[in-house]
């Protein structure tokens, strides 16, 4: 028997594809820039699947690249040397709601979507939120440490995790999911394998944190005339509203026409055009009359002209519509042509002076290439995009990324910042983070890997670097 015939016996007749059709998808990731290939895809069903079929990769030196939902963006989640491909999409299961404890255990498979709905079935809020949230799944959040639009407020998917399964890369199932607030018991191991991005273990289940329900939600489109009167804004709502803001997105007028030519549905909220604009949003309790105190504070905001004009949504599906403006971005990104892509983030307090020195120094490498820089300006996070001068501009304009790339992480070096806010490392900054993490951080990271994974079969050469001093 093969040692691939073994694999097939450890997750079932339905547990494993050999079809190139079915294993095509799978192989591709959103923005077309990272293609793999792999002889065989697993899909178990089980934790028991999953520690068999490490298990045997681990005895026989098989690489194994494991793959939730494929919305990755930094190309982790892609087979790129003929890795085995192992999907969690099958381990689905919802086990566990505590009402009183406001916990959720979910198996690693469940959508984001899937997650949300659970939680708000009971009244309860999961606040991860994502554009990806229809597909993406919570294993997948996990592994990369996802963002969002509500990190001002919950803070990273790291701060929505209170416990843990995962199998180790010689099979071995560490069950760390407990629900508990406070466990001190020597090393947190589960935060380990958050944002660690496959390269440790598989992520199988996990215990999540719920939140009250929100009564109330006001969501307001404002403009504003640079990010410095952005930032203006974020710190006087945010003091006015008593730090009720779950949501501050930065939009910048090139992002809204894009949105408005390529979504259909989508137009512009306010009569004048401005360069850039504000998404927010304030949740909280019917009783604390946040609509009045969210509106008193927008408008001594314009008075103070930290604004210039704003629309606050009347309704649910007016908020929705305003929301959808800011999740279209991307995909009409991806519609108005090639675009090089950054997922950075510095202090809240310089991301106006990071844009008014970044832009330039781009524009100086690709003339004529398209700024768009947008995202979570709540929390530091920018990403800082741009696309091609003209759709016939594509292969010439791409070719320029790494140096392109690398003048903007030196600029957010400068800063103090990170290359990657929100995204993760994968293949696409592995080869860059020695330049920018210290050589005793990397050293520790290797120990690590070495520690979890001695034979390096789980998602080899992506998030930690092989030693190499520059």
């Amino acid at each position: 028997m093969t040692v691939f015939d073994r694999l097939k016996d450890a997750v079932g007749p339905n547990g494993f594809s050999e079809d190139p059709a079915e294993i095509a998808p799978h192989l591709e990731e959103w923005r077309s820039k990272y293609k793999g290939h792999s002889p065989l895809l697993l899909k178990p069903a089980t934790t028991a699947q999953v520690s068999a079929a490490l298990c045997i990769c681990n005895d026989n030196g098989i690489k194994v690249v494991t793959q939730g939902g494929n919305t990755g963006l930094v190309g982790g989640q892609i087979p790129l040397q003929g890795e085995v491909l192992l999907s969690t999409r099958r381990l689905n299961k919802v086990r566990a709601l505590d009402e009183t404890g406001a916990t959720l255990t979910v198996e690693a498979g469940v959508t984001l979507a899937e997650v949300q709905r659970a939680a708000d079935d009971a009244n309860f809020l999961f606040p991860l939120s994502l554009a990806s949230e229809g597909s993406c799944t919570i294993g997948g959040n996990i592994a990369t440490n996802a963002g969002g639009t509500h990190v001002l407020r919950y803070g990273m998917t790291r701060a929505l995790v209170l416990g843990l399964e995962a199998v180790l890369a010689n099979g071995t199932v560490l069950d760390m999911s407990r629900t508990l607030l406070k466990d001190n018991t020597g090393y947190d191991l589960k935060q380990m394998f958050i944002g660690s991005e496959g390269t440790l273990g598989v992520i199988t289940a996990a215990a999540l944190r719920l939140f009250p329900k929100p009564d109330v939600a006001v969501t307001a489109f404002a403009a504003v005339p640079s990010p410095a009167a952005a930032l203006k804004l974020l710190g006087a709502m945010q003091a006015r509203t008593g730090g009720m803001l779950s949501a501050f997105e930065l939009i910048p007028r090139i992002a809204l026409e894009f949105v408005t030519r390529h979504i259909e549905g989508a137009r512009d909220p306010l009569e004048a055009a401005s360069p850039w604009y504000v998404l927010m949003e304030a949740t909280g309790g019917r009783e604390a009359n946040l609509g009045a105190t969210f509106e008193d504070a927008l408008g001594a905001a314009m008075e103070d002209g930290a604004a210039t004009d704003a629309v606050v949504a009347s309704s649910q599906a007016q908020a929705a519509a305003l929301w959808k403006l800011r999740e279209s971005i991307s995909e009409s990104q991806k519609r108005e042509g090639a675009s090089i892509k950054h997922d950075i983030s510095v202090p809240v307090a310089a991301v106006p002076d990071f844009i008014a020195r970044a832009v330039p120094a781009v524009l100086a490498l690709t003339p004529g290439a398209r700024p768009v820089s947008f995202g979570h300006l709540g929390d530091g996070n920018i990403h800082f995009n741009f696309n091609s001068p003209y759709p016939g501009d594509d292969p010439a304009f791409l070719a320029q990324w790494e140096e392109v790339q690398q003048t903007v992480h030196d600029i957010v070096k400068d800063f103090g910042g990170s290359i990657s806010a929100e995204h993760g490392i994968g293949v696409m900054k592995v080869a860059q983070l020695p330049r920018y993490k210290s050589h005793e951080e990397l050293d520790a990271m290797r120990a690590i890997k070495a520690a979890f994974d001695p034979n390096n079969i789980l998602n080899p050469g992506k998030t930690v670097p092989p030693v190499l001093r520059l």
